[in-house]
């Protein structure tokens, strides 16, 4: 059965495809039954091998189903359809109707902008934010918060989609044989998640923070070659600050992103209402709560301003008792620090002593060659720590840096840096019959571009739907390659007909994907062949139209005989016998009798 006429659940009409991720694809639908629009997740077959997953999936899809949010995909319905596949075994898949939203999502917009305005930014991570407090409320964390899964509509409205389905493969992940399913996406992983360790809300506030700092810079926090190296940073690295990549950034935005990137979860926003009040305050010029605090100062101020008390409410009295004992001894060593450390200043300053720790502001590397990084670094003492990774940029190119730029260090320290080595060598996925931004989705994923959008005429490809790429799929291409694709008219072209025989008129018309219509007219020409068509050759007509044919069914009657007659003169009076006609005689007047006629005669 085709994804034309497929019915789901005697209901919902399986239509033309409009994306594709690790563990579904999603296509427009129709319910028949209320008659609207809807989207389709149909999840992957093997992902319902597992019978514990069905149960997991449909209790998770119920629950989806309940959050009734302005900011959240409104989830419908659920169930599993059951078909033979070409190798006659039965298949089940799972299946989500959805809400149809009209518009991109995130991922879409990124790639037309690079990145959004601070505002849109801001406004989009708030509504992000209202659709996750509310969620969290009810008790569902998303697990999978990405530009991928939040739609954004013509007018700037931000949904949420996709609640509770990550947790129901999450949970079956230990059952499941398909060791290739990946739960959740590597540059959004919260730390918790990174090392499989139990979550709540607060992981969705670590990948909330990983989207604004994308949407703002126009890249994730950590970038590496696999997404094991990219989850390794999640946990033990931390990220540049975002103005490094974006100059416009404030230092205030600059701490509200960093403070919901905290690696503990007791030390980053404690719920998206937390988060949400500190970009409000952000753009209301406000000075937002994590505003000049830091990794190491943020869960002092947390408890000196009594916010958090309910992570503090778990800590027992036993962890405390070493604190108070190592700030008894504390105190002496302090007084010992300040008077050796006031003896060295007193010898510095008569030059009986130089200070080693020299320190150096670490260069700016970015846009960099390889060797004037080097160079650089060398100049001011520094070591240089050097990393290479695929990336559209020219290779030998600097991408990044750590410490950022302008950060003072000790000279001797090592500066590290990501080179690009070029772009990595990838295939043109098969997007036959994708439609347009389905097709834009999936070449962005695999790091392509689109070259130009080509009209082609198809009769087997819907109007508005891929026919072909260019380069073809399947071709061996570099990373950033520019694809062009050729998006089928829904039109063909008309034939010439005219003096075929019935049957190869038929043939011809099917090749072309038209109808007809045949009308026996009398006319000139062989009985049986086409005699005239209503569109002439050439002509450009949409799939499926109906071309009407004359065709010869007998010759045109013979003329009939016809007698002629001829009819004679009527009398006229005769012409003199001889001489010429005198001056003022008029040759159409009777004779004079009083004229006389010379005979000849004396």
């Amino acid at each position: 059965m085709t994804d034309e006429t497929r019915k789901l659940a005697n209901r919902y009409e399986v239509r033309g495809l409009v994306g594709r991720g690790g563990m579904a694809d999603v296509h427009a639908g129709f319910d028949t039954r209320l008659g609207r629009e809807v989207a389709i997740k149909i999840l992957r077959s093997e992902l319902a091998r597992d019978p514990a997953f069905l149960h997991r999936f449909r209790r998770e899809a119920q629950a989806a189903a309940s959050l009734n949010h302005p900011s959240i995909v409104a989830v419908f319905d659920s169930g599993e359809d059951e078909h033979t596949d070409t190798h006659g075994q039965t298949l089940v898949q799972p299946f989500i109707v959805m809400e149809y939203v009209h518009g991109i999502t995130l991922r879409e917009r990124l790639a037309e902008a690079g990145c959004l305005s601070l505002k849109e930014a801001c406004d989009t991570l708030t509504q992000v934010l209202a659709a996750l407090g509310y969620s969290h409320s009810h008790g569902i964390v998303h697990r999978d918060i990405k530009p991928g899964n939040v739609m954004v509509t013509p007018t700037g409205v931000a949904k949420v989609m996709d609640f509770g389905i990550a947790r129901a493969i999450a949970d079956s992940a230990a059952t499941m044989t398909n060791t290739s399913v990946v739960i959740g996406t590597a540059q959004y992983l919260s730390p918790e998640q990174a090392q499989g360790r139990e979550i709540d809300a607060r992981s969705d506030i670590y990948s909330a923070g990983c989207l604004l700092y994308e949407l703002v810079t126009g890249r994730t926090p950590f970038i590496g070659e696999s997404p094991v190296s990219i989850a390794y940073q999640h946990v033990g690295e931390p990220p540049q600050s975002p103005s490094v990549f974006n100059e416009e950034i404030p230092a205030a935005l600059d701490h509200v992103i960093l403070h919901a990137l905290e690696k503990s979860p007791a030390d980053r926003y404690q719920s998206a209402e937390e988060f949400d009040d500190d970009i409000k305050a952000f753009l209301k010029g406000d000075s937002p709560q994590a505003h000049g605090s830091d990794s190491a100062t943020a869960v002092f101020g947390a408890a000196k301003n009594g916010e958090a008390t309910d992570v503090h409410q778990v800590v027992t009295a036993k962890p405390q008792e070493p604190a108070r004992r190592k700030r008894r001894w504390l105190i002496p060593l302090v007084a010992t620090f300040v008077v050796v450390s006031a003896f060295l200043g007193v010898l510095a300053s008569q030059g009986l002593l130089t200070f080693a720790e020299k320190t150096v502001a670490v260069p700016n590397l970015a846009q960099k060659t390889d060797a004037q990084a080097q160079q650089a670094l060398s100049e001011l003492g520094l070591a240089a720590g050097k990393e290479t990774t695929s990336n559209p940029a020219k290779a030998g190119t600097v991408l990044s840096q750590n410490p950022a730029a302008g950060n003072h260090v000790q000279v001797g320290s090592t500066v590290s840096y990501v080179v690009s080595s070029g772009p990595a060598t990838l295939q043109v996925p098969d997007l036959r019959n994708f439609e347009q931004a389905a097709a834009r989705q999936t070449l962005e994923d695999r790091g392509l571009a689109i070259q130009a959008v080509e009209p082609i005429d198809s009769k087997d490809v819907s109007a508005g739907n891929v026919v072909s790429t260019d380069p073809p799929a399947g071709a061996s291409v570099k990373e950033g390659t520019k694809v062009t694709l050729n998006v089928s008219t829904g039109r063909v072209t008309v034939p010439n007909l005219v003096g075929l025989s019935r049957e190869d008129a038929i043939r011809k018309l099917k090749e072309a994907g038209l109808g007809r219509v045949f009308t026996p007219v009398r006319g000139n020409g062989k009985p049986g062949t086409v005699l005239s068509q209503s569109y002439q050759k050439g002509e450009k007509v949409p799939v499926g139209t109906v071309i009407e044919l004359n065709i010869v069914s007998e010759p045109p009657p013979a003329p009939t005989a016809t007698a002629t007659v001829t009819v004679p003169p009527s009398p006229s009076p005769s012409p003199p016998a001889s001489g010429p006609i005198g001056e003022g005689d008029d040759p159409g007047e009777e004779p004079d009798p009083n004229h006389s006629i010379n005979s000849g005669k004396p």
